[in-house]
């Protein structure tokens, strides 16, 4: 009889296992800023997952924070990260991915440099059964699984708004990002969002707006040194896609005695540029907490090895499809509030910021 009981019960429980394995989970994620990784080590089989990172870029100075809390993340969850860096190259990128894909990844994570060439990653992996996440940057015109980014038009809306805050009127530079990128273009539409109103009351005149091919800093040096060259430096406010772009704006103005007398605008919250807000030559930049990206992109991609299904609030277009999209929420960030954002975030340090000085 014990026997019987013995042998129902394992039958039971192997039905049951069963029953859960063909069943496919739906996990609904949503940001939670600054959360630490629970450890929990994920396996697929008797191996870690092991989850691809192809990267554009570790030249601006953001990217390698990205790699790091993103390794860190995924380790922490008890999966394995193998990242490839393509030095801003669309043919080593799709290259390198490739090579992840044949060593048998579980899930490809990738920063894409081309938003539309990359595209034929993603369909080699859904050839091979691997799924894709598009972090921060959208692989336009592809059935990429998932996006998880900042709301890259929100960024574009508060820089605008910080700036016409201080000059409601008068003549704008704008200094776009690469157009190879598709966040460039959701920072312009934010941007313009913005604008376009004051522009139409006739109180706000763009005079200059130009793309940055590569987010190239001496790019955006040379478009504003010619946009104050042919407007005798007669220029009220500038608007920069990043960072990195608004240092070379800032270049070209402090060449002409006009550095922290226009305000300028960026994005990412460069170490180089919340300095330059510090001495007011930069007047805001916007905070992305990268370790809520990180970490939100690193759980997505083990749930989805594991063969969940992520359930997201957006979508976004990306002119194939309707990309299931979880966007999280940047910060701007001011002379007024550095305390209480990217030093007390631990993204930057008060000493790096500000030196030995103390308010």
């Amino acid at each position: 009889m014990v026997k019987k009981l013995g042998k129902v019960f394992l039958i039971s429980i192997i039905s049951l296992l069963i029953v859960l394995t063909a069943c496919e989970r739906s996990v609904s994620t949503k940001p939670i800023d600054n959360k630490e990784p629970e450890r929990n080590v994920q396996t697929k089989g008797e191996d870690k997952i092991r989850i691809g990172f192809s990267m554009d870029t570790l030249e601006e100075e953001r990217w390698p924070k990205d790699r790091d809390l993103f390794k860190e993340a995924v380790e922490a969850l008890g999966a394995e990260v193998v990242i490839r860096e393509a030095k801003g190259d669309d043919a080593l990128q799709i290259v390198q991915a490739e090579t992840l894909i044949s060593e048998g990844i579980d899930l490809l994570v990738i920063v894409p440099h081309n938003a539309e060439s990359v595209a034929t990653i993603v369909n080699k992996a859904h050839s091979a059964g691997i799924k894709v996440i598009s972090y921060d940057r959208l692989v336009k015109n592809s059935s990429v699984d998932l996006y998880v980014s900042f709301d890259n038009e929100l960024v574009g809306e508060l820089q605008a708004q910080a700036i016409t805050k201080v000059v409601p009127k008068g003549k704008y530079v704008y200094i776009g990002g690469a157009y190879t990128d598709n966040n460039a273009h959701l920072l312009k539409k934010g941007v313009f969002k913005v604008l376009q109103p004051m522009i139409d009351r006739g109180d706000i005149q763009v005079v200059y707006d130009q793309w940055t091919e590569n987010w190239d800093p001496e790019n955006a040096r040379n478009y504003m040194e010619n946009a104050l060259k042919i407007n005798n430096n007669d220029i009220d406010a500038v608007i920069a896609a990043n960072d990195a772009t608004a240092g070379g704006a800032i270049e070209a103005l402090a060449a002409k005695g006009l550095a922290g007398k226009i305000p300028v605008a960026g994005q990412d919250a460069d170490l180089a540029a919340v300095r330059r807000i510090a001495e007011g030559t930069q007047t805001m930049t916007i905070y992305k907490p990268l370790k809520t990206l990180a970490y939100e992109a690193a759980k997505a991609a083990i749930n989805m090895a594991e063969g969940d299904t992520i359930l997201t609030e957006r979508k976004i277009n990306n002119g194939k499809l309707e990309i299931p999209s979880l966007l999280l929420r940047p910060i701007a960030v001011d002379q007024q509030n550095i305390n209480e954002t990217v030093i007390a975030d631990g993204f930057h340090t008060r000493k790096d910021v500000f030196g030995d000085k103390r308010e």
